[in-house]
């Protein structure tokens, strides 16, 4: 009788439990690229020729939170996100939080052929969209081949 007072009725899905917390506190350690695996904000990152596109999935910031930056090639996104629910009391107990709440910050490296002076950003329904152009000697384009024939 003592034993079940002691212990949850299943240990082993306590120990589940126990290991995920661990396992999504370590996914959350900051490096040097910001969060690790399901950081916030999520980000997407593609080009065009004419340019490099960022897409940062902040959804319930602020805009007037973030802040964009660009230095020696390397594209920085921070900023905060409040929470929307209400604080516990000293008696409850949260048993599962998934929304992020609080300070952020993401780091991309852009490629060299970008021009940081041009960079855009727009925030709306809750996306960052960074667009960043392109230098305009960096973009291909084609040559006419003229013939052997003309003085």
């Amino acid at each position: 009788m003592m034993a079940r007072t002691l212990f949850p009725r299943d240990l082993f899905a306590e120990l589940d439990r126990l290991q995920r917390g661990m396992q999504q506190r370590i996914d959350m350690t900051p490096s040097i690229r910001g969060l690790g695996r399901d950081g916030f904000p999520a980000i997407n990152v593609g080009g065009t020729p004419q340019s490099v596109e960022l897409y940062a999935f902040a959804p319930g910031v602020d805009p007037a939170s973030l802040d964009v930056q660009v230095e020696k090639g390397v594209l920085t996104i921070a900023g905060e996100r409040k929470p929307d629910t209400p604080q516990p009391d000293a008696k409850a107990t949260p048993h599962i939080e998934e929304r992020f709440a609080g300070r952020f910050r993401r780091v991309v490296s852009l490629p060299d052929d970008v021009d940081a002076a041009a960079i855009e950003a727009r925030y709306r329904n809750g996306v960052l969209h960074i667009s960043i152009p392109r230098q305009q000697a960096a973009q291909s384009r084609r040559i006419q081949i003229q013939s052997g024939d003309q003085p």
